[in-house]
């Protein structure tokens, strides 16, 4: 984009994966996936920050799951589990290593 429109800053706005039914054992998602994809987005986003490319901004998709136009309630968005009938907040393990990356200001 920055090459070829010259655009001066970029913002990722929606970053994530939408994966089917994640269930809540002993109190935990394991969302293994979730945590993979970002991590290895975050370490190609910092590569590409380090080559120059103007991101000022960077937003992970999305903090809970939700329904969503295209699949419903079927799959599951968010870095922290909602239980549709208790309306129960679990953060995934996806949420508790964010969570480090933040405080640390690093790829953990």
């Amino acid at each position: 984009m920055q090459e070829v429109y010259g655009v001066k800053n970029i913002y990722i706005t929606e970053n994530g994966a939408g994966y089917d039914a994640e269930p809540v054992e002993n109190g935990e998602v394991a969302d293994l996936h979730r945590r993979d994809l970002v991590r290895n987005y975050l370490g190609e986003l910092h590569r590409a920050i380090g080559d120059g490319v103007p991101v000022r901004g960077y937003f992970l998709w999305s903090f809970m799951d939700n329904f969503e136009w295209q699949d419903g309630y079927t799959r599951r968005f968010g870095i922290v589990h909602n239980d549709y009938s208790t309306q129960t907040r679990t953060p995934k393990l996806s949420a508790r290593w964010y969570k480090e990356v933040m405080r640390q200001n690093k790829l953990v």
